[in-house]
């Protein structure tokens, strides 16, 4: 036998060490996913911007043109509703890639800078802006990229785009109908009417809105508060249909719990939330519980989706839904009082070209989340359980 003796002091320090250790290995926090892992890049004044993907399986055919889409679907400067910053959101695939499928190695997702102009940012180089993470960054990092934010620029969500383009890719390969849908449900104090949504509708108005008369409204509506020297915010909806039942694990590995986190780390996003979300706390219990019959097919059938889709942070096969609040944009024209790196108090006004409403573009940037948590939790389920193990019926 032998005996190891450690001084309780050599043990503390050890743990320490340890400990150390193990919490520095933790700091890639410009990464998410757990298979499918997404690490972003860059900044919205730098020559270029990009993610790269580790763990997408291979022989997923990689449609460049889609990609595409999909990040046109996000660029700024569509429509006078939306930035005027010309950016044409061209993505490259430099690696990861062989004669137009993937190769299961990182995937290396470039997208170039075109349009900046740091100039208009020069005056706020030593102010902070208020509603901004200006003045965060700097208490935290003692730096901070002052063009257009930097790091913290909605920006970077070209690539989250690009990223959950290939995610909805591979989607479509293991899962082929599952289909991924986002729309504005509310500009502002200006809602939907949900009795008149109709989802071929989405692509039909520069507002992804479902409701043709609610986005006719919105134009006016948006076109005052841009006039006024002012910014409104939004609330997106995303829908997954014919997401398998099964993706999820209990407690800390739950679905919503990644589609929350996900929505959440959105540029401007203050509130998420699942299916009924924060009214299910004014239902009773007998209106909140989604009955269960079964259908014609020997399947599950639900009375209703208060779920969101999620139970026990399980899917049921039902749409997954979530929501997500989008602030107003603090870049305005008007002026609002802040201080300085000095501790000086002073005035601002936000040059520069900016969104009166950058819910509008948070829609495509809700979808690729969706996408990459889907991914990941199906190949997570796929890994640990293989095909789902209970039989109904």
């Amino acid at each position: 036998k032998i005996y190891f003796c450690v001084t309780l002091a050599q043990r503390e320090k050890r743990q320490y060490q340890d400990g150390y250790t193990r919490e520095w290995t933790k700091m890639s926090l410009n990464s998410f996913g757990h298979i499918y892992k997404v690490t972003t890049w860059g900044e919205s004044h730098g020559p270029s911007l990009g993610a790269t993907i580790d763990g997408c399986p291979p022989g997923i055919e990689i449609n460049q043109s889609q990609l595409q889409s999909w990040l046109d679907k996000r660029k700024p400067g569509q429509n006078k509703y939306t930035t005027q910053r010309n950016e044409p959101d061209s993505v490259e695939i430099l690696s990861g890639v062989f004669e137009g499928v993937s190769t299961g190695t990182p995937i290396q997702l470039l997208i170039k800078n075109t349009d900046q102009r740091s100039k208009d940012y020069s005056e706020i180089a030593q102010t902070f802006r208020p509603g901004h993470a200006d003045i965060t960054y700097w208490q935290k990092y003692g730096i901070r990229d002052y063009r257009g934010g930097g790091r913290s620029s909605a920006r970077e969500t070209a690539a989250r785009v690009a990223a959950g383009g290939i995610a909805r890719l591979a989607l479509n390969h293991f899962a082929p109908n599952i289909e991924i849908y986002g729309y504005m449900t509310q500009m502002g104090d200006q809602k939907i009417d949900r009795s008149q949504i109709d989802l071929n509708q989405i692509n039909n108005n520069p507002f992804w809105c479902p409701d043709v008369k609610a986005a006719e409204k919105w134009k006016g509506y948006l076109e005052n508060i841009r006039k006024s020297r002012d910014s409104v915010g939004a609330i997106i909806e995303i829908i997954a249909k014919n997401a398998p039942p099964g993706l999820g694990a209990p407690i800390y590995g739950k679905i919503d719990t990644d589609l929350a986190a996900a929505m959440m780390s959105i540029n401007a996003v203050k509130g998420v939330e699942i299916g009924e979300g924060m009214n299910a706390a004014s239902l009773l219990g007998s209106q909140n519980a989604d009955e269960i019959f079964m259908d014609g097919n020997n399947k599950p059938r639900y009375s209703s989706n208060h779920s969101g889709g999620i139970l026990g942070g399980i899917s049921t096969g039902q749409d997954i839904v979530v929501r997500f609040a989008v602030k107003p944009t603090s870049s305005i024209l008007s002026p609002k009082k802040t201080i300085t790196q000095n501790g000086e108090e002073t005035e601002i006004i936000t040059k520069g070209r900016h969104d009166p409403c950058v819910g509008i573009r948070a829609v495509p940037v809700g979808e690729a989340m969706m996408a990459c948590v889907l991914l990941d939790h199906y190949l997570l389920h796929r890994g640990q359980i293989g095909e789902n193990r209970g039989h109904i019926g």
